[in-house]
């Protein structure tokens, strides 16, 4: 269906919603009545909408019950205590606010690898189309009991756009502290509300402010609008709404009030998910012949290439930079980084010579890679 207005949210076939600690979470304990609302509502929706949670709040929880200083966020370590204590908090309370309304709640804690990695992605998208055939909500949280530093997604905002690829869902909503993304930030003098966002572009990006005013959470504006990126690619829309007060969805969609990202394109669920993956294992650096033949959708050859950085193999996914270092895509290597050095601006009949093998038919190939 086709989702222009936010207030076409309503009708959507399948619909992914996010909810921050800090709405979730007063002061370590959990805004029962809020949830209580919010429940509601996601059960009316239920009637002719299915239904994906994605919910943070398992830190800010296990921080309360454990005594840790800084909300859990000291250390790695104290944030995987937190996260191991506060998962099981979070699952009752979902539960427990859904089961009110007879809608069984189903827990599904994922890593950054769950969803990077191909199959995987594929199995996590099984069990979530599984659970929603058996009549469950899932809620879904990233596993921070046992994600690091470099391997996490760091913010549920792109988690929820990610979870919404892998469930084929309409669109997204992010519940946050403010009513979505302003020309400037919306503390200073004049700011105003952008309601509608027809394709991510630098000037959005640069409105979006990395702070989280609340100090619970880690994404801010920033990560909200990189959530908006994955979706849009996806054919996904995405809304950005005040979630602060009482039954939040409702209040929000009936003023007309917030963010909503419009989906640009559906490149396949494949290429979708390739342009969704948020780590690379290098950079490929290319002149300005090769950006125009990959504007016009070539495949990235060696002859192109003028930069090779990080130590990557066959396969693993890496970013594709322009002259001037800005991002054009990424895509599957075909050579590791030590072959694309030593083929690095040669034309076909010299690669042979460097490889001592007949060289593939491009760096990338067209068909796995993707345009930013």
């Amino acid at each position: 269906m086709e989702i222009a207005h936010l207030s076409d949210l309503r009708r959507a076939r399948r619909l992914v919603v996010k909810i921050g600690s800090a709405l979730l979470i007063e002061n370590g304990s959990p805004r029962a009545e809020w949830l209580g609302s919010l429940a509601a509502e996601l059960a009316a929706l239920r009637e002719h909408t299915e239904i994906l949670v994605v919910s943070s709040g398992a830190i800010a929880l296990g921080a309360a019950r454990l005594g840790l200083a800084r909300g859990g966020r000291g250390s790695l370590a104290d944030a995987q205590a937190a996260a191991s204590v506060g998962q099981v908090e979070l699952a009752r309370l979902w539960s427990e606010a859904l089961g009110r309304h007879g809608i069984i709640a189903a827990q599904l804690l994922v890593t950054l690898g769950d969803l990077e990695d191909r199959r995987r992605y594929l199995n996590a998208s099984a069990t979530l189309a599984r659970l929603i055939e058996a009549g469950a909500v899932p809620v879904i949280n990233e596993n921070d009991s046992v994600a690091t530093e470099e391997i996490r997604f760091g913010d549920n905002d792109r988690l929820a756009a990610r979870v919404a690829q892998a469930a084929s869902a309409d669109a997204v909503v992010l519940l946050s502290d403010v009513e979505g993304l302003y020309d400037r930030h919306p503390r200073e003098p004049g700011a105003v509300l952008i309601e509608r966002v027809d394709g991510v572009t630098a000037e959005i990006l640069a409105m979006a402010s990395a702070d989280s005013g609340s100090g619970l959470g880690r994404g801010g504006m920033a990560a909200k609008v990189e959530a908006a990126r994955i979706a849009e690619r996806a054919g996904i829309a995405l809304a950005i709404i005040d979630g602060t007060g009482h039954a939040p969805l409702a209040k929000a969609l009936d003023a007309g009030r917030g963010t909503l990202f419009l989906p640009q394109r559906d490149e396949g669920s494949r290429k979708a998910w390739l342009g969704g993956r948020l780590t690379v294992a290098g950079v490929l650096g290319v002149d300005e012949g090769c950006v125009a033949a990959l504007g016009q959708g070539a495949s990235l050859l060696a002859a192109g290439l003028s930069e090779v950085e990080g130590d990557f193999v066959r396969g693993d996914l890496v970013a594709i930079h322009g002259p001037k270092g800005e991002r054009l895509g990424q895509g599957l290597v075909e050579y590791a980084s030590h072959e694309c050095r030593a083929i690095m601006g040669l034309r076909e009949a010299e690669q042979e010579e460097r490889l001592g093998y007949t060289p593939r038919a491009a760096v990338i190939h067209r068909d796995h890679m993707v345009r930013t």
